[in-house]
């Protein structure tokens, strides 16, 4: 969740991930389950969580930390209540192909390649999270609206109650283990779930960020992280601090923990209870179910926004949803996206690499790569050997991709190839999801599609300059195009039909059994660019950060 000044920090933003910090790191329980941590790092495993993973949601103006990702979406709108915080929908996870990876590209392309996670989101209180830090929000509210671009609205943004984003992602199998930095899959060969929820560490009205043991230990945007388990306990505490120090937090476990199988048909429902918000995940297929609640019980807990502050606090926190409703009002005002209700897939990040360093740092560009090494290409990070797979020996950096080369934007997706019998050996399935029904009966009245493009062409030639009012940007929406500069391909949604069911789809046009493709381009689909207000110092900013389409009526 990309910076205005682009190359030079993106740069330096990019290698303060992969670093050695020198200093100690001290991590302490105290009475009433409160942590406190000073600002040091040993190695790359102690990183904060967003800039070793590469999954957290996209800020608006992260600046000095976390550098974002490619987030195609699928949003959903609805008056009614409980669209805001309570719904069901059922997903079938894609199978892999026949064909396994080559390292010369030549292969198969596997679900890991294209996306490190998909997810299902929603918005969530947070008191000490952006914008203002208040004791401020009441759960399951559309009176925590706040969307006004008028500094003397009672409505104005930047008086808005403080936000977390709930995102309930899906890890693929077959590449490098979840524990590493930049590894992603659980098993070999089955997939897990993670409950994450991602807060922001700045003060959006005023420009200032947390204290720097903070900022150096959990980063300025902080994750709540727990894996789905069978019995719904935590591995370990689910805050920040307990993710960054205790490895048991991020170590997969499959005695305790859901794993899944391609092609497994499950039932996902999100919804609120009084100890926190949960999640609760049936496969059909296996018979097996799992669930995560954001509660004190599973040691979820918010970080204390104290800028003056020496050292890192977290405070048990049992989190709960925002909003009552889903609308283009019902936002995360630090967030790229526009979204409250949603299905995003996280893509933009395997590259091939041909070496690595002990650093992570590719020294040997693979296919595709149209820059050298890191002193050309910033994206070249976190980056493992196929000694580290668990399954596919293939060596690959998991990056944010600034340059749009990687395998996501090739013609690798379920659906680009006009033969199906090939495009089936050579290109995974395609994720299966039905439009989610609010409360587990009632359908959304609308869906919109959005990318998140805008925000990450800092690097493309020409840049997208997307500051609508700042003269660094004299061209408002020059160079912010889709598809990206350097991409051959984007994934867009289209609908299909199984067992007499509708369900949506993600890839190119030619899925079988598509019944409506939207355009059948990404230019087609996610619509102009969308103009976003956001609370700063001095009065709101506006921003060009995604291209968003919002359709009259929800057609699956």
């Amino acid at each position: 969740m990309r910076i205005s000044s682009r190359s030079k920090l993106s740069i330096a933003f990019s290698l303060l991930a992969i670093v050695t910090i020198i200093g100690s790191f001290m991590f302490v329980a105290s009475s009433g389950n409160i942590f406190h941590a000073h600002a040091a790092k040993a190695d790359n495993s102690q990183q904060p969580f967003c800039e070793q993973k590469q999954i957290c949601a996209d800020a608006n103006n992260p600046g000095e930390y976390y550098v974002g990702h490619d987030e195609p979406s699928l949003l959903f709108y609805s008056n009614t209540p409980g669209a805001g915080n309570s719904y069901i929908s059922r997903l079938t996870l894609p199978n892999d192909p026949p064909t396994l990876p080559l390292q010369d590209g030549t292969g198969g392309t596997f679900n890991f390649q294209l996306h490190p996670a998909f997810w299902f989101g929603m918005a969530m209180c947070d008191t000490q999270s952006a914008p203002e830090f208040t004791n401020r929000c009441t759960p399951d509210s559309d009176t925590n609206i706040f969307d006004s671009a008028s500094t003397r609205a009672k409505d104005y943004i930047g008086k808005h109650p403080g936000t977390a984003f709930m995102e309930m992602q899906f890890y693929p199998p077959g590449w490098a283990p979840f524990e590493l930095p930049g590894g992603i899959s659980c098993d070999a060969r089955q997939w897990c779930g993670a409950l994450n929820i991602d807060s922001f560490s700045q003060n959006q009205n005023t420009g200032v960020a947390n204290n720097a043991a903070c900022l150096n230990t959990v980063g300025i945007e902080p994750v709540n992280f727990a894996f789905i388990t069978k019995n719904g306990v935590a591995q370990a505490p689910a805050n920040p601090i307990s993710l960054v120090t205790n490895p048991v937090v991020t170590t997969p476990d499959p005695t305790k923990d859901l794993f899944m199988n391609s092609g497994d048909i499950l039932t996902v429902a999100l919804h609120d209870t009084p100890a926190g918000f949960q999640v609760v995940i049936n496969d059909q297929t296996s018979g097996q179910s799992g669930s995560m609640t954001a509660s004190i019980a599973n040691g979820f807990g918010q970080v204390e926004f104290a800028p003056k502050a020496k050292t890192c606090k977290v405070d048990p926190f049992a989190f709960h949803p925002m909003y009552s409703t889903s609308s283009e009002h019902t936002r995360v005002p630090w967030a790229a996206h526009s979204y409250n209700i949603a299905f995003s897939d996280e893509i933009g990040h395997f590259e091939y690499c041909n070496a690595v360093n002990s650093s992570g740092i590719c020294t040997q560009d693979g296919v595709h790569d149209l820059d050298t090494t890191l002193a050309g290409d910033e994206d070249d990070i976190f980056c493992l050997s196929a000694a580290n797979s668990t399954r596919i020996q293939i060596t690959g950096c998991a990056g944010t991709d600034t340059d749009f080369d990687g395998v996501p934007y090739q013609l690798n997706w379920p659906g680009t190839l006009s033969n199906s019998a090939q495009d089936a050996a050579l290109h995974p399935s395609s994720i299966l999801f039905t439009s989610p029904l609010i409360n587990g009966s009632q359908s959304y009245s609308r869906a919109a599609f959005e990318t998140d493009l805008p925000r990450i062409e800092f690097d493309t030639n020409p840049p997208c300059q997307r500051h609508i009012q700042n003269p660094a940007d004299p061209n408002p929406g020059q160079g912010c195009v889709n598809p990206a500069v350097g991409a051959n391909f984007y994934p867009f949604y289209s609908t299909g039909t199984v067992g007499g069911q509708c369900v949506w789809q993600l890839g190119g046009a030619h899925i079988p059994g598509t019944t409506n493709a939207f355009g059948g381009t990404s230019t087609a689909e996610y619509g102009p660019l969308l103009v976003l207000a956001y609370p700063a110092p001095g009065g709101p900013t506006l921003r060009y950060n995604n291209f968003r389409q919002i359709l009259s009526s929800n057609p699956c």
